[in-house]
């Protein structure tokens, strides 16, 4: 085992698959020389050189068009969009095309490519570098979409998002790239798409996460062990498969159900988790499916104060796990 951020973790999952597999190759603005934004291309470009490691203009739809059409010509392309936020001009791209060729040509085109983009706030990102925008592509069927919380998650769900035949968006949370830090194996492993983890056993109210909300419904857990409340984690891993089984499984378990996301609440990822256990674990419940997520408004403001009251975290976590254990 060796010690690894979530960024490096990102890192060492690249470049151990591209020296395992010749047809994998990395695109993105200021992937190459430079290594990336956040550097988790740094020393890509050294090794594997300008084939490999490809610098491309300021054009999302084209990073992700380019990675399709290299895709179908038996390329494994893992296109890096600088932030979430950025990904909107690749829109059609992604939904319209990557996510339906497999369907509209009856099986006989596959699409195995990943698109990587760091996403969410609390980085002082402002308007246009602290969004989440997971919603919008695990409403698309022909999508996989994952979101670690580990480095050993992150990259164990990318050496299998890149081995997969189906396109994957890869969302990793900026805020968790280098004050996360875990034991990742020295060897070969994968973790597989579609499993979630349940990161803290618990009976009485399980709280279902995903990304840098995983973190803070741990610390909020144990705030309110002391307390004598007694909480599951559920880390989803992949939003899209969603592992209903292991949700499903927890929520039978503990009676009550509390989702964390800090997109817009309206209409967010949540929603639809809160969904899948009315229907499906209606007669286990013993409270309403709760939700705690960001405040319906545009945007992330860049003002401290302003910034703390959108993000969520511990306490207000501990706070909804509070109201709902009390129900």
């Amino acid at each position: 085992m060796t010690t690894r951020t979530l960024i490096e973790a990102i890192r060492d999952g690249l470049s151990e698959e591209m020296r395992r597999d010749p047809t994998v190759v990395v695109m993105g603005e200021d992937v190459g020389k430079k290594g990336g934004v956040f550097l988790a291309t740094d020393g890509l470009w050294a090794e594997f050189g300008d084939n490999r490691v490809i610098d491309t203009p300021l054009t999302e739809s084209m990073i992700v068009g380019t990675s399709i059409g290299a895709a179908l010509n038996g390329l494994r392309p893992v296109a890096e969009i600088q932030f979430a936020d950025f990904i909107h001009p690749a829109f059609n791209q992604i939904v319209s095309e990557a996510a339906r060729l497999r369907y509209r040509t009856q099986g006989g085109f596959a699409v195995p490519m990943v698109i990587r983009a760091p996403y969410g706030g609390g980085v002082h990102g402002a308007l246009y570098h602290s969004q989440s925008v997971e919603a919008f592509f695990t409403h698309v069927p022909g999508l996989k979409v994952v979101v670690p919380s580990t480095p050993y998650d992150a990259k164990g769900l990318l050496r299998s998002s890149i081995r997969d035949d189906d396109p994957v968006l890869f969302f990793e949370h900026k805020r968790m790239y280098r004050s996360v830090r875990g034991d990742v194996p020295d060897g070969e492993y994968t973790v597989p798409l579609g499993r979630a983890a349940i990161r803290r056993q618990g009976r009485q109210v399980t709280l279902v996460a995903y990304g840098l909300m995983v973190a803070f419904g741990l610390e909020a857990a144990e705030q309110v062990a002391g307390e004598g409340i007694d909480v599951e984690v559920v880390d989803l891993r992949s939003l899209r498969p969603l592992d209903r089984e292991t949700l499903l499984g927890s929520v039978r378990k503990t009676g009550k159900c509390l989702v964390a996301y800090e997109d817009n609440r309206f209409g967010g990822y949540g929603a639809e988790i809160a969904a899948i256990v009315a229907e499906e674990a209606f007669d286990f419940l013993d409270g309403p499916v709760s939700r705690i997520a960001g405040p319906d408004v545009p945007a992330m403001p860049y003002n401290h104060v302003l910034e703390d009251w959108f993000m969520l975290s511990p306490a207000k976590i501990a706070d909804a796990i509070r109201r709902l254990a009390a129900y």
